[in-house]
């Protein structure tokens, strides 16, 4: 498991092509005799068939002669399935639909829900065109969009940040932009700066100007290769699609040339023009959207974006239970609380199974409370008895009626969910004298396990019983009234120690370990004053910075990315989360070198990197550095604590982010079974420290580095839960 965390995965894994190309493996202990038999035989099961698979969305449309005209098995979910695969079913002439599941869908259902159940007020998402609510397209152009359906990743922040979007089909220019077809063809350049008044548009032929008018010149959907084959030819836009449909293979684009060059010659366009248009669509192939598709999904994404300005508490409780998108749920926690949502904490009487709504005294927001779902180790049945036996008195009474693990407990009383019952307010030095603690709680509940076992033991003596167990406490049923006096009174069943309060460090610990998020405070809250002291810059202040200045930013990594781009090398994203908002930065080739293993195996980081101004509120970070913030804060603090010199200590930590840097070499012990040619170590080569710079070719031209992503960031639905606090795509190495 350890090997398999460590190694990024990708369509084609090898292992000794990863430990000579990407510098992050090379001190990974990887290349070693003794792991290559168990290489060997993962790399020999690599591509075998496992087992006939289900396609996940798509549904055959026929009417009552369907069976005649395939073959039909039981799937491993025993849904009745077609033996012929997607390609096969199109060619016998079967109508294939994708069906998606979108998580979004259940947010958005789940805020809509939440906005009826505490304001009586329902929403219809369906009645909001059309679709013309500046407030919203002010926040989108303000990138604004975390939670946000397609429009949250780091790139589609930067783009809504230069394209500004005012209308509906901006959002679905938006969203057809950001795809290898116009990225291949080098359109989204183009249209940016004849969007944004730099540039006059510019246009292929003016016979072309009503195919591609409204993208400014260039060609962003299906529906435009359509147009301007049919114009060019003068065939029906039928045989345009077919011709569009054939693009996607090699063999497809030299039949379609042998046809297009010629008949768009013999219709008067010289050979020039001919040469360019053809060029846009081998680099388009079929590689974009088709206007529909994109406003399919441009729908969801006005309407998350218009949850989100006008129901922003509900929204996010919806973005937290269904977990949609590609950041943690602690990202989007504190994107809650930048825009003043109260976050409020895990309560036995309050929690639900989800993230729910409330009320919150003095504040012009609802608050988000925590849900019982995210509690570590818990199961469907615990949450739902929990839920159903609420009002509970004390922890006497919840031991005895939620019938809950002893180990569940514990976490509970350790993140806080009983802090309210008992009074427990923030850590302090010295607490009042007679109040009860989590420490307190943790005695008690020791006391009440400790009681149940023994109550176990002498009930299956009484009956003769040996080995067997059982189970003393009441049912979940709660059957007098507890509220009032009687409740009050009952919460004092907890005998006080005189214990200390959990400290502040220790409460954020145990938050991380059991909720997986840092609830009450940041965990960047500690660092600040080392931060502080060191100038960096912050989300919300890069607008204000000149474009080219040398920045340090910091922050709590959030999400690592390692997508498809235009030139066919390795680029990672790394998104930073510095308490005032995410901070994007792009580490190329030259980058990666020395500072790869920092980047994915590191949570806390101090990074560097040229700032880059594009468009109205464009931002991007292209780094040229990154280190463990914590070591060099213990420079700083060492430094701080020995002179008592802060200009001392920042110029130690400086000294060390200026520090020349070594590229990691590949490790050889003895027997070295990598074959191939060496990495390229040398810190000025081309590569900037990766190996042989290996890339795959697409049909279309488009060329694709081998590592990069096969998947969005994020987790799978059906993973099971870790206490892992940061989203990393299977590009990227590290777990």
């Amino acid at each position: 498991r350890r090997h398999r965390q460590v190694v990024p995965a990708h369509p084609r894994p090898r292992r000794p092509p990863c430990l000579r190309d990407l510098p992050e493996l090379r001190a990974a202990n990887l290349n070693d005799a003794q792991l290559r038999v168990l290489f060997e035989l993962v790399e020999s099961l690599d591509g075998l068939p496992r087992h006939v698979a289900l396609h996940p969305c798509g549904v055959l449309l026929s009417d009552v002669t369907l069976l005649d005209r395939t073959p039909v098995e039981r799937s491993f979910g025993d849904y009745p399935m077609s033996q012929f695969d997607k390609d096969d079913v199109e060619d016998i002439g079967l109508l294939k639909l994708d069906v998606l599941g979108i998580r979004m869908q259940s947010s958005m259902a789940h805020a809509v829900h939440e906005i009826e159940r505490t304001t009586g007020e329902r929403v219809d998402l369906d009645a909001l065109a059309p679709f013309d609510d500046g407030g919203v397209y002010e926040m989108i152009g303000r990138a604004e969009t975390l939670g946000c359906f397609q429009i949250e990743s780091p790139g589609q922040r930067e783009l809504v940040g230069k394209f500004g979007p005012s209308d509906f089909n901006d959002i679905v220019i938006d969203i057809s932009l950001f795809r290898p077809g116009p990225v291949k063809s080098d359109m989204v350049n183009p249209f940016l700066r004849a969007r944004n008044g730099w540039d006059a548009p510019r246009y292929l032929h003016p016979d072309l100007i009503p195919a591609l008018a409204e993208t400014r010149g260039v060609v962003v959907f299906h529906e435009q290769i359509i147009k301007i084959v049919a114009i060019m030819t003068g065939c029906s836009y039928a045989y345009g699609d077919e011709a569009r449909r054939a693009l996607g293979s090699e063999a497809g684009q030299e039949d379609v040339r042998r046809w297009f060059v010629p008949t768009a010659l013999g219709r008067g366009y010289d050979a020039a023009t001919v040469e360019v248009v053809w060029g846009v669509l081998k680099s388009f192939a079929s590689f974009g959207f088709c206007k529909a598709h994109a406003a399919a999904f441009a729908l969801p994404t006005y309407q998350s974006a218009w949850l989100k300005r006008h129901h922003p508490a509900a929204f996010l409780s919806g973005v937290l239970t269904y977990d949609p998108g590609m950041y943690p749920k602690r990202l989007i926690l504190e994107e809650a609380r930048r825009i003043g949502i109260p976050i409020l904490p895990l309560d036995v009487n309050h929690s639900d199974v989800a993230y729910v709504i409330e009320p919150v005294e003095g504040a012009a927001e609802f608050g988000i409370r925590l849900c019982l779902a995210d509690v570590k180790g818990i199961t469907d049945a615990e949450s739902e008895r929990i839920v159903a036996g609420r009002p509970f008195a004390g922890l006497t009474d919840f031991w005895s009626r939620a019938q809950v693990a002893s180990d569940l407990a514990e976490r509970l009383i350790l993140a806080g969910a009983f802090d309210d019952l008992y009074d427990i307010g923030t850590p302090r030095a010295v607490g009042p004298r007679g109040a009860v603690t989590r420490r307190d709680l943790l005695l008690c509940l020791a006391d009440l396990a400790r009681a149940d076992r023994a109550d176990a033991r002498a009930a299956g003596r009484a009956r003769g019983l040996s080995g067997g167990r059982v189970n003393g406490r009441q049912s979940v049923q709660l059957a007098l009234d507890l509220t009032g006096p009687a409740a009050s009174e009952l919460a004092c069943d907890v005998v006080v120690t005189g214990l200390p309060e959990m400290t502040a460090d220790e409460r954020m610990q145990a938050e991380l370990d059991i909720i997986g998020l840092d609830a009450t405070r940041h965990v960047l809250s500690d660092h600040l004053p080392f931060l502080h002291s060191l100038g960096v810059a912050t989300s919300e202040g890069m607008l204000k910075r000149r474009s080219r200045s040398s920045l340090l930013v910091a922050g709590v990594k959030v999400a690592t990315q390692t997508p498809p781009v235009r030139s066919g090398r390795r680029v990672i994203f790394l998104t930073l989360d510095d308490t005032t908002g995410p901070v994007d930065l792009t580490f190329f080739e030259d980058a990666q070198g020395p500072y790869a293993s920092t980047v994915f195996n590191s949570w806390l980081l101090v990074a560097r990197g040229e700032l880059r101004r594009t468009g109205p509120r464009g931002v991007s970070l292209r780094a040229t550095g990154a280190w463990e913030l914590t070591h060099l804060e213990s420079v700083w603090r060492r430094v701080l604590d020995e002179t008592g010199d802060e200009a001392a200590a920042v110029a130690a930590v400086t000294d060390i982010v200026d520090a020349p840097v070594a590229m990691p070499a590949p490790t050889r012990r003895g027997d070295d079974w990598g074959d191939g040619p060496a990495a390229d170590t040398g810190h000025q080569a081309a590569a900037g420290g990766m190996g042989q710079r290996r890339v795959w070719l697409h049909p279309s031209g488009f060329v694709q580095n081998p590592y990069t992503d096969v998947a969005p960031a994020g987790e799978p639905t059906k993973s099971v839960p870790q206490r892992k606090l940061w989203h990393s795509s299977p590009g990227s190495s590290g777990w």
